[in-house]
């Protein structure tokens, strides 16, 4: 059966750039395989966008738990006519990719279709295991299954960091839904209640983007620590995390405003040249 991966390719250049531009420094047999990782991550992220409600957010990522885990032995036709599916799980069966990482993986997005808020920072990082940096250990297994064991405590700091950010440049979203991602205790820290970060109180919510910028730059210095003892076979699944530290420069610089105005990102030549230079790394 042909594999069409060309959708995959096209949803993540169009949404999720830095992970798009890592994949040109990945051997060119594993590009489209990445792209079929990230693609489902996209999928599974917007899911709340399409809904109005939670339990038909819920049934689309059941849908997709039904459809993983039908891989490996084969059963049914491979992503029942939806290409970006049929693309991820013909690379679960070729890279024999663990069923039940993807299964944790779409539990976790459950809780993106509530409201409920993230109760600490373990809970915050119980999430980004499960979602972020999960992805990252599933994209060192396309790439180098024998090496993968070796990135799991990059991944881990990495996956975190790499949330955390995203939490902050999402800020503007969050408020509009009601959603609040920076962990209660951290908030709590910073002096900021829940309604004030709601509410777009500047004084408080500064407070607490400064102290939930200081919790990711502390799992992204632990990323950067593990991250040059990692083959180079495995680097191309870590580049888009080196994007986080620049994207936690701006929001620290750019202070409460991120509450009203999502931070900016950085170009392409800024994530081509940051990935040049990591992969040239001895």
């Amino acid at each position: 059966m042909s594999i069409d991966y060309q959708p995959s390719e096209t949803l993540v250049r169009d949404e999720d750039p830095d992970r798009f531009l890592s994949t040109l420094f990945a051997p060119q047999d594993r590009r489209s395989h990445l792209n079929a990782l990230y693609a489902f991550n996209i999928e599974t992220a917007k899911v709340r966008e399409r809904v109005s409600q939670p339990l038909p957010g819920e049934i689309r990522l059941q849908w997709w738990r039904d459809t993983i885990a039908g891989a490996p032995d084969g059963a049914g036709e491979a992503g029942q006519g939806n290409p970006l599916a049929a693309a991820l799980i013909d690379t679960i069966r070729r890279f024999h990719l663990p069923p039940d990482s993807f299964d944790r993986f779409v539990e976790a997005r459950i809780f993106d279709l509530y409201d409920d808020p993230m109760p600490d920072r373990h809970a915050f990082e119980s999430y980004a295991g499960e979602t972020a940096a999960s992805l990252i250990m599933l994209a060192a297994m396309v790439l180098d299954r024998q090496a993968a064991p070796q990135a799991a405590e990059a991944a881990g700091h990495g996956g975190v960091a790499q949330v955390a950010a995203g939490v902050l440049r999402l800020l503007p979203l969050h408020r509009s839904r009601g959603q609040i991602f920076i962990p209660a205790d951290i908030l709590e820290a910073a002096g900021c209640q829940p309604e004030a970060l709601l509410g777009g109180d500047p004084v408080a919510g500064e407070r607490a983007v400064a102290a939930m910028a200081a919790f990711g730059r502390e799992h992204h210095r632990r990323f950067i620590d593990a991250f040059g003892g990692l083959p180079r076979s495995l680097r191309p699944a870590f580049l888009p995390v080196l994007m986080t530290g620049r994207y936690l420069d701006r929001i620290e610089a750019d202070g409460g405003t991120v509450l009203t105005r999502p931070s900016a990102g950085g170009g392409p030549f800024v994530r081509l040249w940051t990935y040049w230079r990591a992969m040239r790394r001895s």
